[in-house]
């Protein structure tokens, strides 16, 4: 920073912006992942529900697979409960850096307007 000055140098900005940006980035990588697990949760909490339906028309026997179905829906759900959760606060991370990354290059363009102006 110069002297009587709080501003950031053109470098700094720089680099300030170049990290909000890798930050962004993998806010980003961690929500894709995050509405993946989402969707693959939804996905295994269907199926097993579909195999508690099925379980249902089964004999005796299929009083186990009811049970060990139903247990796999609840724990499914949990998952997708989890993990949306996740996906907030991935949604969360990834908005603060997207707006990090916007101000660090603000800051970069005026620095870089202040040096051209010299």
């Amino acid at each position: 920073m110069s002297e009587g000055d709080n501003r950031p140098t053109t470098a700094e900005a720089l680099k300030h912006w170049r990290e909000a940006e890798r930050i962004a980035a993998v806010a980003r990588r961690g929500r894709l992942a995050a509405q993946s697990a989402v969707r693959a949760a939804e996905d295994a909490a269907e199926a097993a529900v579909a195999t508690a339906a099925a379980a249902k028309a089964s004999l005796s026997a299929a009083t186990l697979a009811e049970t060990s179905a139903a247990k796999t829906a609840s724990s499914a759900r949990a998952v997708v409960e989890a993990t949306t959760v996740d996906m907030a606060d991935a949604d969360a991370q990834s908005a603060l850096a997207d707006a990090d990354e916007l101000e660090a290059r603000e800051h970069y363009r005026e620095s870089a307007a202040r040096a051209s102006d010299q």
